[in-house]
């Protein structure tokens, strides 16, 4: 497992690794979090682990190597990522737009599309300068142009799960039913109560994501 996996309890229910895509502010980290502690399951940061595999942030690699430069660093950590023992993967908004990186998702994983509002995306992008894709003058209608575009191929997941502002649990709650009604989860371990599906005011609501 990667380096920037979080440690997981002593019994991974995952069968299969779960990747987790959707626009940038859907809240893949924040819920991939929730869902890898409920499954027991180490969690992976895609784009943590290109920051460390590259040694600069990324920002300055697409500075430095502009967009394609970057996917093709992307396409091969998720790729090796993939090949590792099961675990949560959250994957950067445009990871799952490529062909290539697309496909080995599907071969090796199970997808999970975090769809969520235009308003909630802006609004938790907003609050962070590290979004290369929106270094323009309208970032609204660069988020609402990427959306429409990308929204087509995001729908290829196997699972679609309705992200906005519900508590992260809940939405994580909701994945983890989806992944066992697919039959991808081992029988939680004997003596463990299942994780109760919390009340919407036990939590807080979702942060923004990559």
């Amino acid at each position: 497992m990667a380096r920037a996996a979080e440690t997981p309890t002593d019994s991974n229910r995952l069968t299969r690794t779960v990747v987790l895509v959707g626009m940038m502010g859907a809240g893949k980290s924040t819920i991939g979090r929730r869902l890898a502690v409920r499954l027991g399951a180490p969690f992976v940061d895609a784009d943590h682990e290109i920051e460390r595999a590259a040694g600069c942030t990324i920002p300055e690699i697409f500075e430095k190597y502009g967009e394609a430069g970057f996917r093709d660093g992307e396409r091969r950590v998720i790729c090796r990522l993939l090949d590792d023992a099961p675990h949560v993967l959250a994957m950067g908004g445009g990871a799952f737009v490529d062909p290539e990186t697309r496909a080995a998702a599907k071969a090796k994983a199970v997808s999970i599309w975090l769809n969520t509002d235009i308003e909630t995306l802006f609004r938790r992008v907003s609050r962070r300068a590290n979004r290369p894709m929106l270094y323009v003058d309208d970032p609204r209608a660069q988020l609402e142009k990427l959306l429409a575009v990308r929204s087509p191929t995001y729908a290829e997941a196997d699972i679609h799960v309705t992200g906005g502002d519900g508590p992260a649990d809940r939405v994580a709650a909701d994945a983890e039913a989806r992944l066992e009604a697919m039959g991808v989860l081992r029988p939680a371990p004997r003596g463990r109560a299942a994780e109760p599906y919390p009340e919407p005011t036990a939590v807080e609501p979702c942060a923004d994501g990559s």
